[in-house]
């Protein structure tokens, strides 16, 4: 296992995964098949242009002179359905709400999660040094897809058959921007199993940010993953299901949900950086079923445990399950000491086949 190191990999990561969108562009209904392959070509030009300016890319300079900020720093633009970004600016930090509901929500989106990060974990943004955060909606024509491309979040409108507007679920909001808390602290690589846990700590702290905003305990959430981004005619009620990987759809067009639930079923694939948004399913169900036996709010144990590991600084940028999930363990005693909490950790990471020995 190589050490993590201080390097920075800022990458290209999408809310919908590729073999979805793979499958839908194969439909013989146009109106399917058309804004998927437009939205497959998209995000291989961005995937494309990320990976060619990688190496010219620098994180923020420090602004340790200034206070830590306490507040959010917002700016929302309007791509109009181009892929100019951002686009033209329609709202900053403070300015009253828009008439443009995906502005509204975006910008609430953003908020929320910057709140949690803040309040519960101590941390100021995603780089915790107050880092602005920015957001463009309305990108492309009917592009069914929201991504974070290492500086910013973009959101498209869905094209009404499948995939509704992507600012509907705070969860996609959390789960994009979590992309960059992973950048700036563990900066998992983007491949296999680590790109996988890359995908998962976005899916757990999406979830978190809902149940936070939502005042919901592990018990009360849904633990899905883009409830309310599927439209009417898909049988389906999210992207993904924490509480129980390869549920979350099964419809004629999208085909059943494939994620593996444990390491019995795990998926060896070139497809994805690996799998990384098929294998992400074995520590999301690792994290629901911690969370779950501690009860109470998720984020104050389960979800602290998780940051300690991808702040603590000794995540390798390599990690697999099993490095990850020692580490959890090693936190949650260094936090709470020997009790529930490692209890519940094991017993976790072992209903999901991880070895934590």
């Amino acid at each position: 296992m190589q050490p993590r190191t201080n390097g920075f990999q800022p990458v290209f990561c999408t809310i919908v995964p590729p073999h979805l969108l793979d499958k839908l562009s194969q439909s013989d209904d146009p109106l399917l098949a058309g804004p998927a392959r437009r939205t497959l070509e998209a995000d291989g030009a961005r995937r494309h242009h990320r990976q060619v300016t990688a190496l010219a890319w620098a994180p923020h300079p420090p602004r340790t002179a200034d206070p830590v900020p306490t507040k959010p720093h917002r700016t929302l633009y309007d791509c109009r359905h181009g892929t100019d970004l951002p686009g033209r600016k329609v709202r900053d930090e403070g300015d009253d709400p828009t008439g443009d509901a995906s502005v509204n929500r975006a910008y609430a989106g953003l908020g929320a999660t910057f709140e949690l990060l803040l309040a519960e974990y101590g941390r100021s943004s995603i780089d915790g040094k107050g880092l602005p955060l920015i957001g463009s909606v309305h990108y492309d024509e009917k592009y069914n897809n929201a991504f974070f491309d290492g500086e910013q979040m973009v959101f498209g409108d869905g094209d009404g058959e499948i995939f509704l507007d992507f600012t509907v679920a705070i969860d996609v909001i959390a789960h994009e921007l979590a992309h960059g808390l992973t950048q700036y602290t563990a900066n998992l690589t983007y491949q296999g199993q680590s790109g996988a846990l890359n995908e998962s700590v976005s899916d757990v702290f999406g979830s978190l940010v809902k149940q936070y905003s939502l005042g919901q305990s592990a018990e009360q959430g849904d633990w899905l993953i883009g409830a309310g981004l599927l439209a009417p005619r898909v049988s389906g009620v999210a992207l993904r299901s924490m509480k129980a990987p390869g549920t979350a759809y099964d419809d004629d067009v999208l085909g059943k949900d494939p994620q593996p639930a444990s390491m019995d079923d795990y998926i060896e694939t070139d497809e994805d950086n690996g799998g990384v948004h098929l294998n992400s399913g074995i520590p999301n169900r690792a994290f629901y079923l911690l969370a779950t036996a501690l009860g109470g709010n998720a984020w104050e144990r389960a979800g602290r445990i998780w940051f300690d590991v991808l702040t603590g600084g000794e995540l390798a940028q390599n990690a697999d399950f099993a490095a990850f999930a020692r580490l959890t363990v090693a936190a949650a005693r260094s936090r709470f000491g020997e009790g529930d909490e490692v209890e519940a950790v094991l017993k976790a990471w072992s209903e999901v086949g991880v070895p934590t020995r």
